[in-house]
């Protein structure tokens, strides 16, 4: 026995692909896209410095 014969064989690894034209309405939905996901990763990031948004609504008391 030589090699691999036995067990799943190997794939092979696909070509890559080139550089496609892209037009200026695809530049600019792309960098729409960027911006929009830079404004989230801000907003989730400024929200996770103020903690847990808690104080409202009605409060259990201790008692039984």
């Amino acid at each position: 026995m030589s090699g691999r014969q036995g067990g799943k064989a190997k794939p092979l690894k696909a070509p890559k692909k080139g550089e496609k034209d892209l037009s200026e309405e695809d530049i600019e939905f792309k960098k729409k896209q960027q911006e929009e996901a830079k404004k989230i990763k801000e907003m989730a990031a400024k929200a996770g410095q103020r903690g847990p948004l808690l104080g409202g609504g009605i409060k259990k008391s201790g008692k039984k």
